[in-house]
């Protein structure tokens, strides 16, 4: 889904989501056996457990259902963003700065389009991200995927 199809999803299921209680984290298409599958993540202070994900699903899908803003047939689902949380948004990456993420590009920087790094800096529509190689900037814009690396030594401590 492009981008800016995707920004006009987040804008029509935000207002719905932040009335329940819950973050609209993002929005993403997924392929399957099953067919398309449009994945809604929601988080909330607290966590997400299955009753919320059920709660928000049954709002949201009335909603589309309604405003029918999608051609075609398509599975939804609604879904916390887990420790390997996608990031959508400028906003996100900064909340995340000092995090590792995994980066999947559009078009190849450098001849590259996969990065891992820690999340060094945002500014002006760039992230920048530091590895062992040093720091890659990379426009917002070219950034098709991206989600955080767990780090499952502190979270086996906390």
């Amino acid at each position: 889904m492009a981008r800016k199809a995707s920004e006009q999803l987040v804008q029509l299921l935000a207002p719905v989501i932040a009335g329940l209680g819950y973050e609209l984290v993002g929005v993403e298409w997924d392929k399957s056996s099953r067919g398309r599958i449009l994945r809604v993540y929601i988080d909330a202070e607290d966590g997400i457990t299955l009753a919320d994900c059920e709660r928000v699903s049954a709002q949201v899908g009335a909603l589309l259902d309604v405003e029918d803003p999608i051609a075609g047939t398509y599975l939804l689902e609604v879904s916390s963003p887990g420790v390997d949380r996608p990031l959508f948004t400028l906003e996100q990456y900064r909340r995340f700065l000092g995090h590792k993420a995994q980066l999947k590009l559009k078009l190849p920087l450098a001849g590259r389009r996969r990065f891992t790094g820690v999340i060094a800096e945002v500014e002006n529509g760039w992230v920048i991200l530091e590895s062992a190689g040093g720091k890659t900037a990379i426009p917002f814009e070219n950034i098709e995927q991206a989600r955080l690396v767990p780090d499952y030594q502190a979270l086996l401590k906390g």
